[in-house]
């Protein structure tokens, strides 16, 4: 099933899918199991130029990661959905690390950085960024509430897609969701 779904998509996609969010159907074809949850947006949204801080308080914004497909995850030291979720999001991190995506994963609220080392360690995760909103400044003007809380990002730095809650980010779903994305870009 999965298959079909896939080349259905990839199908529409050579014969000239327009805008990336444009064909928001063939997208949400492709969402199983927890992947349902990831609600696609009529049109792309502006997002916040709020500051954030990796572990040696270097600033960014979410325009730093301009260019790419940006899956945004917002989560907690304190946060059991986000320790689960954590290692399916460093997965699929790795099976992207050849093409325009990244998982940036950023905590917010009170997470002292020897914390989320720790959580990083306990979990073995290594490969995603340890960034910080400690005032979440960046959470509230992204309307985050609750965590976590997953956006994606086009590589105009537009939302286009958000998933609240945990879900398992190296699934098939999630992947043909991401690849169908990177092939609109490239097409």
């Amino acid at each position: 099933m999965q298959f079909i779904k896939s080349a259905i998509l990839y199908t529409a996609l050579a014969f000239g899918a327009n805008a990336v969010v444009a064909d928001t159907a063939e997208l949400e074809a492709l969402r199983e199991g927890n992947m349902k949850k990831l609600q696609f947006h009529s049109e792309p949204r502006v997002t916040s130029e709020t500051v954030f801080f990796d572990e040696a308080d270097a600033e960014f914004t979410l325009a730093d990661f301009k260019g790419d497909y940006v899956v945004l995850n917002f989560w907690a030291t304190w946060c059991a959905p986000c320790r689960k979720e954590m290692p399916s999001l460093s997965n699929l991190q790795t099976h992207f690390e050849d093409d325009p995506v990244n998982v940036v994963t950023v905590a917010t609220g009170r997470n002292p950085v020897p914390a989320m080392k720790m959580f990083f360690k306990e979990i073995k995760v290594d490969n995603l960024p340890l960034l910080r909103d400690p005032k979440q400044k960046l959470a509230r003007d992204m309307g985050v509430l609750g965590l976590p809380i997953t956006v994606i990002l086009d590589p105009d730095g537009k939302e286009i897609a958000r998933l609240q809650g945990d879900a398992e980010w190296d699934s098939e779903s999630a992947i043909a969701i991401i690849e169908a994305l990177v092939a609109k870009t490239g097409s």
